[in-house]
């Protein structure tokens, strides 16, 4: 019995020693683990500092979590670790969570009150802080080129680990269309983190602005498949997608020949997105081709302007919008269009006969228009022009307007002269021609025409029987 009660004590025994040597190793590896806290807690400036060069390595590769998990754990084991509390407050701010970046300065000063260095970083905090809320101020309002300004202050000065200033940089950025600059702002944040949505979003929407749509949807899709439910991919996605499904309707149906149809599928294209300016130039040229063909001119000068505008060195959108205006009668504005694409594409030879057409029109309209001038259409017969001729020129007879007869005589002279052309079938076939025969109407060349004679001596006016016959017979002066 003693000898058992004996046993029992010594393994007993053994076993406490056993658990004594359990726990001390435990404590040494927590001691051995915890060095540079316990180091910075004993006031060691040494250990504090290797504390703090490890938090400045971690930024220094963007561990911004890591480096104040460190800070957190440091005050947690000394609340009297000052410094601990500035280097927390300095990463905080470069996160732009200035709330509690401010509370830790406030800590800090209070511990060393009068530190000018934490003083003014506390100072640049409150600026970045006021630039950010500028920014959306500003964003909001639609100033955004002063908004970019402020928000430049956040992320190149202030807070330049601050990611929801980068992202609104990059939303500022597509506002204001410098698209390539928002590419290039959002490929940096997605440097630090490839799956963040809403830099796959704006970057997409980035390249969707610029026509280069391939690019966009890549974006769309790997954010898509990070997140199948997020709204503005969504949106932005399939938005795209029926884009180009009605561009391609529109194109279809103007190579068939279905012109109406077409013409119909391209504003409704232009109008999914009028700001998309880079695709809607595609958009109206293909329009105004289509509107040409139907012979409405005033609508396809419109579209063709359209493109003018935003490309004014297209080459195409010149011979349509000059084709266009031909359509509407504008001779001046057809051939300036045309002259001017023959000037960009001297190569061109297609450019070449419909400026003829042009300037041959133009040529033509700068003739007097003997139809108008009789009043008569360009397919009257002989018989009403005659009879046109003589209401107005018993109408504009000097002798019977004797207040105004200087206007009198040049009218009476411009009657006469139209009545010699279209009463003459080859002068008026001539005519009708376009054919350039210079003071057609006035005698032919050579001696002109005058009603009057002499000139200057009084008129009596009256018919005789036969009125108007060959000339001026049937008129006594």
């Amino acid at each position: 019995m003693g000898l058992k009660l004996c046993g029992i004590d010594f393994l007993a025994w053994r076993g406490f020693l056993f658990t004594i040597f359990i726990l001390n190793f435990v404590i040494c590896c927590q001691l051995i683990l915890l060095q540079p806290l316990v180091a910075a807690i004993d006031g060691k400036p040494g250990d504090a500092a290797a504390l703090f060069e490890r938090v400045s390595q971690s930024i220094k590769v963007k561990k911004y979590s890591e480096a104040l998990a460190d800070l957190n754990a440091a005050i947690e084991a000394d609340p009297a670790l000052s410094e601990a509390y500035r280097h927390r407050a300095s990463i905080l701010r470069q996160l732009c969570r200035y709330e509690e970046s401010e509370k830790s300065y406030k800590t800090f000063l209070e511990m060393k009150p009068g530190n000018s260095a934490a003083e003014k970083e506390l100072s640049q905090l409150h600026q970045a802080q006021s630039s950010l809320d500028s920014a959306k101020n500003l964003f909001e309002s639609g100033d955004f080129k002063k908004a970019l300004e402020f928000i430049d202050k956040v992320v190149l000065v202030f807070s330049p680990a601050c990611f929801k200033a980068k992202l609104l940089k990059v939303r500022l950025l597509i506002a204001d269309k410098d698209y390539s600059s928002a590419i290039s702002e959002a490929g940096y944040i997605l440097k630090e983190d490839e799956d963040d949505l809403e830099a796959l979003l704006l970057r997409g929407r980035a390249y969707y602005y610029l026509a280069d749509h391939d690019v966009a949807i890549r974006h769309y899709q790997k954010g898509l498949r990070l997140d199948p439910e997020h709204g503005e991919l969504k949106k932005a996605y399939f938005g795209l997608k029926n884009l180009l499904k009605k561009t391609k309707s529109a194109e279809d149906n103007a190579s068939k020949g279905k012109l109406r149809l077409s013409v119909e599928e391209y504003k409704a294209a232009i109008a999914l997105d009028p700001n998309h300016t880079a695709h809607n130039v595609h958009l109206h040229l293909g329009l105004c081709k289509v509107l040409v063909k139907l012979g409405r001119g005033k609508d396809a000068v419109t579209s063709c302007t359209e493109v003018l505008e935003v490309d004014g060195d297209s080459v195409e959108a010149l011979v349509q919008r000059g084709e266009a205006k031909l359509l509407v009668e504008d001779w001046e504005g057809a051939v300036a269009d045309l002259k001017s694409a023959a000037e960009k594409s001297p190569q061109d030879m297609n450019i070449r006969e419909p400026l003829m057409r042009a300037e041959k029109a133009l040529k033509m309209s700068q003739r007097k228009d003997w139809y108008k001038i009789l009043g008569i259409s360009k397919t009257a017969s002989m018989s009403e022009i005659k009879k046109a001729y003589k209401k107005l020129a018993l109408q504009w007879h000097p002798d019977k307007n004797v207040d105004n007869r200087e206007e009198a005589e040049a009218k009476f002279r411009e009657i006469a002269a139209a009545y010699e052309v279209l009463s003459d079938e080859e002068k008026r076939t001539r005519y009708d021609s376009g054919e350039d025969i210079e003071e057609m109407g006035m005698g032919g060349g050579g001696g002109g025409f005058n009603p009057f004679g002499g000139g200057g001596q009084q008129y009596t006016f009256h018919f005789e029987g036969g009125f108007p016959g060959g000339g001026f017979g049937g008129f006594n002066f």
